[in-house]
Parts: C-alpha cells; sequence; structure tokens
C-alpha cells in the first residue's frame, strides 16, 4: 500500500505548460492537506500532508526548500503507520533543482533517496537505498527533468491560463531512479467550495500507466496568481480517494 506516494505522484505530474520565474511561490508558506482513501464504499481520513518552503543559505548561495511531510492520524498507526518525508532545494528565482531527497516509511517498507543536479555536466547523481548497500545512478538531465517535489512548486509557475481547453502533453518526471511518462489534459474550469473560500479552479486530468482510468486522476489548481492545489481526485489499481486542502498561509500574492 503506498497510497500517499501514489497522491504526492499524481499532484506533481502536473508540468507541462510554459515555464517563468518565481511569481507564485514565496519564502514562509504552508499547506496543509487531508489525505482520505475510499474504505468499503466510504471515504476515510488517513492521514495529514504539509507542504512549507524555507529561504536557506548554504555556502556561497541561497536556496528556497520545498519541504513534504505526510503521516497517518494517530488512530491509524497501528493498522499502516506511514511517515514520509520528501525535500528539494531550488533556486528561489526560478526554482531551478539543485538537490532533492527523500526518506519513506510505510509500514514495513522504508527507503532513501537522494538527487544531486550537476547543471554543467547535464547529469544527476541518483542514490536510492532501501534496506541493503545504496545503489547510486548518473541519469542524463534534460531542461526539463525535475524530481516530485520540485515539479510539483514547478506547475504553480506555468501558464496554464494560455492552454486552450482540450490541450494534451506529455510529461517527464524524474522518479525511483527512471523516467515516468504521462499525460496531461486541461479539461476547463470549475468553481469549488475550499477552505479558503469559493474558488474558480483549473480542472487537469493526469493518465499514465500507474493511474486506473483515463480522466478519473484530476488536479484543481485555484485559477489565481498562487495555483494553489485545493483538491486531488485520485483512482490507483489499490482504491481511489483525494487530497483536499485544510489551511494555506504565506501565500506569495
Amino acid at each position: 500500500m503506498k497510497t500517499l506516494t501514489a497522491l504526492i505522484t499524481l499532484v506533481i505530474i502536473s508540468s507541462s505548460y510554459a515555464q517563468q520565474s518565481n511569481t507564485a511561490i514565496g519564502d514562509a508558506e504552508k499547506l496543509t492537506y487531508t489525505a482520505s482513501y475510499n474504505m468499503s464504499g466510504l471515504l476515510t481520513n488517513l492521514a495529514q500532508v504539509t507542504m512549507e518552503t524555507t529561504r536557506v543559505a548554504t555556502g556561497k548561495k541561497e536556496y528556497l526548500r520545498l519541504k513534504c511531510n505526510a503521516a497517518t492520524y494517530a488512530k491509524w498507526d497501528s493498522f499502516f503507520k506511514i511517515r514520509d518525508v520528501y525535500e528539494a532545494y531550488v533556486n528561489p528565482n526560478n526554482l531551478t533543482p539543485y538537490l532533492y531527497k527523500r526518506d519513506v516509511s510505510e509500514g514495513n517498507y522504508v527507503k532513501k533517496e537522494k538527487y544531486t543536479y550537476k547543471h554543467k555536466s547535464k547529469t544527476i547523481k541518483a542514490m536510492m537505498q532501501r534496506r541493503k548497500e545504496p545503489v547510486t545512478k548518473t541519469l542524463p538531465m534534460q531542461s526539463n527533468t525535475y524530481d516530485v517535489i520540485s515539479t510539483l512548486y514547478h506547475i504553480r509557475n506555468m501558464d496554464i491560463n494560455k492552454a486552450p481547453i482540450g490541450t494534451n502533453q506529455k510529461v517527464t518526471v524524474l522518479f525511483d531512479q527512471k523516467n515516468q511518462i504521462a499525460y496531461l489534459k486541461l479539461l476547463g474550469k470549475e468553481t469549488l467550495n475550499t477552505a479558503i473560500g469559493s474558488k474558480e479552479c483549473y480542472k487537469i486530468a493526469v493518465n499514465n500507466s500507474t493511474l486506473k482510468g483515463t480522466n478519473k486522476n484530476i488536479i484543481y489548481l485555484t485559477a489565481d496568481a498562487n495555483k494553489i492545489p485545493v483538491l486531488i481526485q485520485f483512482s490507483i489499481p489499490a482504491g481511489t480517494g483525494q487530497l483536499t486542502l485544510n489551511s494555506a498561509s504565506g501565500l506569495k500574492n
């Protein structure tokens, strides 16, 4: 059961429209979500997902740290305990990634990853470790290569408003030391009642081999300068569920 990993993957796969400098992500932003899963026909709240940004200085450079924590609520820990941490360090001006770290603990399943971006050589040093010795690979880095967290924030800097309804684009995301291919389709706009008020949202479908059904996995992004994911509906082979925004603070706009 890797429901939360699938949820996060679903969010970050949405990355294709034209890129621009950072106009959407603040230095002290915090978004919190409830992760729910369909159990015996009932949508059950299982976990909290928190996404935060922090400005940090390392040596001669300054970075924006993008951090995501996923943790099951205490009453579910005895059933299936999840404590996942994702971190990316990016250029605060244009969100170019430099370092990515992932620490997964889901029941008896544990894994660590570390990606170091080598921009001069256009390569990525990718380390993955389960319970044995770590495995390191050198991967090619293209102009659109991102890890799951840096891609998540890049989506909010894209000119989605310029894309016509029905736009269908191919996307590549680096995950588990390999490229993941997905197809992103803009279905239109829809107004939702959210924890931060009534919001007009972009409705985006994500289709790939790890997700179930066509146009069944939907991301709703606020159609404003912040492009906040307020609702994510997912359908995977193990079941269905959603990620719902609870609160948002420290927004740039």
